[in-house]
């Protein structure tokens, strides 16, 4: 955030919540869609949806990613964050197919942690007391999330530890996205960058989608995939906007409340579409440890803030 911006406390922190409501709420909806379509086609679809709204924001205000932000040196970077978008987007959704979303919400938060190792190795940033027990924290809570099914992930391969797999090559894709989203926001604002992204997972994914196969959907599924295309938006917009009214480290933690909301939301779709969702097998260690990777996550959100204002 900018030191010239107004610190909003209320706006902000409804804006974060805002955001982790989305997010939380998204893996049951992308579950209804899995049924009938694949992740690469519900994933064009997200992507081309959010390009065009995103777009028409961009011209509205004269705003277009200039030719020189695509300059020689950015086309490198450029590329390989598209592909990790790519690969974000599209794992984490190939992994939820095998997963429940409580399952794939919970070890995504991954994501912003290797986000901050990658800080330290590539922009040697550090880490302070807070943020390691948060660390600690948070692998304690996913070894205590998995607490009875710690041999299929480390003695087997199946369908479950397959499915953790892909959710952690999404987790490692995201924060190499945000690494080199760092550089391209020098040239570009959040927005741009954004836009060229979509753009590419668009042309990317296109020859391997079946987007006919959207004809199929019942009407349920086409809402919940009309959910997910906004979702990308309103969800990325409300946390862009936060993080430019109140302090990064404080709409983290809140966001961090995402697995937690996705447990809630799960516990309405086993009741109201019971066609679709079944009770999860976790038991109450599972819920535990879920706490747990909150906590840490938090915690580690407040001790990154804590290094920023001490710096």
């Amino acid at each position: 955030m900018q030191p010239t911006t107004e610190v909003r406390h209320w706006y902000g922190f409804i804006l974060s919540l805002i955001t982790a409501v989305m997010w939380g709420v998204l893996p049951v909806f992308l579950k209804l869609v899995l049924h009938q379509l694949d992740a690469i086609t519900i994933t064009w679809y997200r992507f081309a949806a959010a390009f065009l709204i995103v777009m028409l924001m961009l011209v509205r205000v004269g705003a277009l990613p200039s030719m020189r932000a695509l300059s020689r040196n950015n086309n490198l970077i450029l590329l390989v964050a598209a592909l990790g978008l790519v690969v974000n987007y599209v794992f984490y959704l190939m992994g939820l197919d095998y997963l429940n979303p409580e399952t794939g919400q919970v070890v995504i938060q991954l994501a912003p942690f290797l986000l901050m190792v990658g800080g330290v190795y590539f922009y040697k940033e550090h880490f302070n007391t807070l943020e390691w027990v948060g660390a600690v924290m948070l692998f304690i809570g996913l070894m205590v999330f998995f607490n009875n099914r710690l041999d299929e992930l480390f003695l087997s391969m199946n369908d479950y530890s397959f499915g953790v797999i892909l959710i952690i090559i999404a987790a490692i894709a995201w924060a190499i996205y945000g690494l080199l989203q760092k550089k391209l926001m020098r040239t570009m604002t959040a927005k741009q960058v954004t836009l060229i992204m979509y753009l590419a997972g668009v042309i990317t994914l296109l020859p391997f989608s079946n987007l006919p196969a959207v004809i199929n959907l019942e009407l349920l599924q086409v809402g919940a995939l009309i959910f997910c295309c906004l979702n990308t938006v309103i969800g990325y917009g409300a946390f862009t906007e936060a993080m430019y009214v109140w302090h990064a480290s404080k709409v983290s933690a809140v966001i961090a409340l995402a697995p937690l909301i996705t447990i809630l939301s799960m516990y309405v779709a086993i009741d109201v579409w019971p066609q679709y969702f079944a009770p999860s097998d976790l038991n109450w260690l599972a819920y535990i440890g879920a706490g747990l990777v909150v906590c840490g996550s938090m915690v580690v959100s407040i001790g990154k803030g804590k290094a920023q204002t001490n710096s």
